[in-house]
């Protein structure tokens, strides 16, 4: 997730494996996986996961390449449009899987995935790597959103309790200004800036409304519009990190994951990977000992439930032409031994229901009962939508805080690109 790998989209696109990768009947066989962790522990996982693996299936090697998270979308694209695909790699679901799977460039694995796994798991976390009942992915972790705070900042600025409306966050703000950036923000990569319109859109849309947009792609409903106008009035208040629209959000001391890491600034508004990123970016490189997590406040004047929650699961994924151990890969990393690691590794919360037991820090607690108590949860709006919509989206909400749009001008770009296909 942290730190920049320099690839070429050719160098990337020609790392699918060659003819002798796929289709196995018992000779060797390799692997290439895809993976947005480029550095520290969650890079390490992946190669002791590719390791045991091997040593559990000697005929198996995995070869890892490393993606930068912001740029993997973009690539793998590329790849999956020429032929070229790498046979196993990160997933985010949603649209962006919808339409993988529609130009049957993902391997069906709905009778690949083992009744063990199907119970260490279960049924909810698995449908968000299906489309029309079948399985294209797996989940691997459980990545809910919310704010990530500094508890050390919070009381030296007074702020006694996380807020649960959105008047107590404006107070908190105001109160956190007197000692440093109330709220770190990376706008420079679009989507976490975004993340703020999703949000406040899930407070101001009733759920039926989030479902029904869904298919039709257009933001005909009113509740769009007070999304965007609820958040101009929150970011007039002038809550985030100067010169945010060029800090980018995972990447360096200075991205927006950065500062809340060094104490520069008192929360984020991030998915649950976050902790792993600010782990990746403290001084010692260690987690920050006082962060703690609390969920996006009530908004007034809302059809949403305030209790519903937006995120999903980040999951893996087979390219339709993947040979069959990379649906024994999938159900491997699966299995409670590796959950544990990876939880370990990057901090987040992990599907197999078994290694959740695993989980000590009290922000993730905190995550992981928010998200089970949800009435309604949605994924990020950007992964619902599909790449064309989505970011149409993300780049019309960083026009609106940049001063360069409005919120008519939200409405106006999705409903367009939605036309586009």
């Amino acid at each position: 997730m942290a730190a920049v790998v320099a690839l070429t989209a050719a160098s990337l696109a020609a790392c699918g494996g060659g003819d002798d990768d796929k289709g196995s009947s018992g000779g060797n066989v390799t692997m290439q996986l895809w993976i947005n962790a480029t550095t520290g522990p969650g890079k390490a996982y992946w190669d002791k996961a590719a390791a045991d693996f091997h040593t559990a299936n000697p005929n198996v090697t995995i070869k890892i390449q490393s993606v930068q998270n912001e740029d993997l979308d973009g690539k793998l694209q590329t790849a999956l449009n020429s032929g070229s695909a790498p046979d196993i790699f990160l997933q985010r679901g949603g649209g962006k899987m919808a339409a993988m799977a529609e130009a049957e460039q993902l391997k069906d694995i709905t009778d690949d995935i083992t009744d063990a796994t199907r119970e260490a798991v279960g049924d909810a976390a698995l449908k968000t790597g299906q489309v029309d009942g079948k399985a294209y992915a797996v989940p691997i972790s459980i990545l809910p959103g919310g704010l990530w705070y500094s508890k050390d900042l919070f009381q030296k600025a007074g702020v006694a309790a996380p807020p649960t409306t959105l008047d107590e966050l404006n107070a908190a703000v105001s109160k956190l200004k007197a000692n440093g950036t109330p709220i770190a923000l990376g706008g420079k990569d679009a989507w976490p800036a975004a993340h703020w319109y999703y949000f406040f859109a899930l407070r101001a849309c009733s759920p039926a409304t989030l479902d029904a947009t869904a298919k039709s792609k257009t933001f005909d409903d009113g509740c769009w519009t007070k999304a965007g106008e609820d958040l101009k009035a929150f970011a007039d208040t002038k809550p985030f990190n100067e010169g945010f629209l060029t800090t980018s959000a995972q990447q360096g001391a200075g991205s927006s994951a950065g500062l809340v890491a060094n104490h520069k600034a008192s929360m984020e508004l991030m998915g649950a990977w976050d902790p792993g990123v600010i782990a990746s970016l403290t001084k010692d490189t260690k987690p920050l000992p006082d962060l703690s997590f609390f969920p996006f406040p009530a908004v007034p004047g809302g059809q949403g439930d305030p209790g519903s929650i937006m995120g999903g699961a980040d999951g893996y994924s087979c390219s339709t032409e993947a040979p069959k151990e990379c649906a024994d890969f999938l159900n491997f990393i699966l299995t409670k031994d590796q959950q544990e690691a990876y939880y370990k590794a990057f901090n987040a919360l992990p599907v197999n229901k078994q290694a959740q037991g695993a989980v000590t820090e009290d922000y993730l607690k905190a995550v992981l009962d928010a998200y089970n108590k949800a009435p309604y949860v949605s994924q990020w709006l950007d992964t619902v939508y599909g790449q064309n919509v989505g970011n149409a989206l993300n780049v019309s909400v960083v026009n609106l805080l940049a001063g360069k749009g409005d919120v008519a001008g939200i409405i106006k770009d999705v409903n367009e690109a939605a036309k586009k296909g």
